[in-house]
């Protein structure tokens, strides 16, 4: 599993990254909020290590972008801060964080509250509608039973739509989320989405067009 670590004094994030690594975990560090949202857009990682006190930006605002992006909502965030109130660590969690841990900090505790947070999320990182079944942790999708080989994007794009089953996503939105713009190549999203289609089989007819606006998820309709 990989984990991101977003903590811009490097002899901490050092510490972080060698005791995950130590405990089986792959690790990547960055020291500023930018270079951490570049790697985001290239790849997801399992769970988030973030530092609150960040150059540039500050650690709630990085908090906030992750848990109002589709992709990285789910993803689970662990606080380590110098910042030790308890207002501090309710205004974390509050703000989407899933745990909130002080420094200095316990490396036995740091791998504890990691796999606790990362059991946490394979009970919770599976959907399921219809005949279709998508793990998030294993990148599996299932259709009544059988699996299909999707790319990258073919499979962010049926889990944005299964993470809201029978709501329209609008075409502007889908392109922002899956390809990070919001105009232009919608003849790439078209071509996805008939590709899915055809991956999925018999499950493929839940995606529907709603014509003029964009794609849901919806077996209780004709596919238009």
């Amino acid at each position: 599993m990989l984990i991101y670590i977003l903590e811009d004094e490097d002899n901490i994030r050092e510490i972080e990254s060698y005791t995950l690594k130590a405990a089986g975990f792959d690790t990547a560090g960055f020291a500023l909020p930018r270079d951490f949202k570049q790697a985001m857009e290239k790849a997801l990682p399992d769970l988030i290590i973030l530092d609150i006190m960040l150059p540039g930006e500050d650690g709630m605002q990085v908090l906030s972008w992750l848990k109002n992006d589709v992709r990285s909502t789910n993803i689970p965030v662990i606080i380590i801060s110098a910042k030790t109130t308890e207002l501090d660590r309710v205004k974390g969690i509050d703000s989407g964080a899933d745990d909130y841990m002080c420094k200095p900090f316990g490396i036995m505790e740091l791998v504890s509250r990691v796999k606790a947070r990362l059991r946490s999320v394979d009970k919770r990182q599976e959907y399921t509608y219809g005949g279709i079944t998508i793990s998030e942790n294993r990148r599996t999708v299932y259709c009544f039973g059988e699996k299909a080989e999707l790319t990258f994007k073919e499979f962010e794009l049926l889990r944005l739509l299964i993470s809201r089953p029978e709501t329209v996503f609008t075409r502007s939105v889908i392109l922002e989320t899956i390809w990070g713009y919001e105009e232009g190549s919608g003849r790439t999203l078209d071509m996805h989405i008939t590709t899915l289609r055809k991956k999925l089989g018999n499950c493929g007819r839940y995606i529907k067009t709603v014509r003029n606006v964009g794609y849901k998820l919806d077996k209780g309709e004709e596919s238009a």
